[in-house]
């Protein structure tokens, strides 16, 4: 099990750009894939992001090529460039770390994540 510590995010009109940033703490050797979720308001949480330990990366149908997830080489931070940020973006923005993603369930099957940072919100104006 991992800990992770989110920062960045914070508000910007649309067409404008924000990072998030997620520092993770502990043992990471048995942790494969890591990953962003969102969740605005009286809405389910969606996967937005993952990036295996190899460096693949999978994005949500939603992203449409605006964000990036990246991670450094050693694996403790995990970032998400957004950018082209539209209002339907504005949400809570979390990280996340999984033993293994992507199988038969789905990229972003939640159950697979067993350790999430705290949330940061990310709010887009029109």
């Amino acid at each position: 099990q991992v800990e992770l510590e989110q920062s960045g995010g914070g508000s910007v009109q649309a067409g404008g750009s924000l990072n998030v940033s997620c520092v993770i703490s502990g043992d990471t050797s048995n942790t494969h894939c890591m990953g962003w979720f969102r969740q605005a308001p009286g809405k389910e949480r969606e996967g937005v992001a993952v990036i295996y330990s190899g460096g693949r990366t999978v994005y949500g149908d939603s992203i449409k090529g605006r964000f990036t997830i990246s991670q450094d080489n050693a694996r403790q931070t995990l970032y998400l460039e957004m950018n082209s940020l539209k209002p339907e973006d504005t949400a809570k923005y979390y990280c996340a770390a999984a033993i293994y993603c992507g199988g038969r369930r789905g990229t972003f099957n939640e159950d697979d994540f067993n350790a999430w940072g705290q949330g940061i919100q990310v709010t887009v104006s029109s």
